[in-house]
């Protein structure tokens, strides 16, 4: 799925990364607890969070995370602006709750990490 199917399916703003949207991602995560985020396959997929700060970012970059959208309105402060721009990692913005944004994307398509279903 494109990162501009993405954007328009939650309704969101591109704070960084308009130069991004022809970008293809394949799986997403959603996790405000960054410590998840390094313990799974994140290479790649697209973050939901409602962590709003600068680890949000780090973590992100380490995780090697394709984009990240801010769920609930959040909006990025000046600094987590910049280091999404350094490290050219595209970030918006979603009214929808966490729940509501994954839901929107599974039912487009998007999958999560998980490489198969348990039984």
């Amino acid at each position: 799925m494109k990162l501009s199917e993405i954007r328009d399916i939650l309704k969101a703003t591109v704070v960084v990364g308009e130069d991004k949207l022809d970008m293809t991602i394949e799986k997403g995560a959603g996790t405000d607890l960054m410590s998840d985020l390094l313990r799974g396959p994140t290479s790649g997929v697209l973050l939901l969070s409602g962590l709003n700060n600068i680890q949000t970012i780090r973590t992100s970059v380490i995780a090697g995370v394709a984009a990240l959208v801010l769920v609930r309105n959040k909006t990025p402060d000046q600094e987590m602006i910049e280091q999404a721009r350094q490290h050219d990692l595209p970030l918006l913005s979603t009214p929808f709750t966490m729940f509501t944004a994954c839901g929107r994307l599974f039912r487009h398509g998007l999958r999560g990490v998980e490489d198969k279903s348990p039984k």
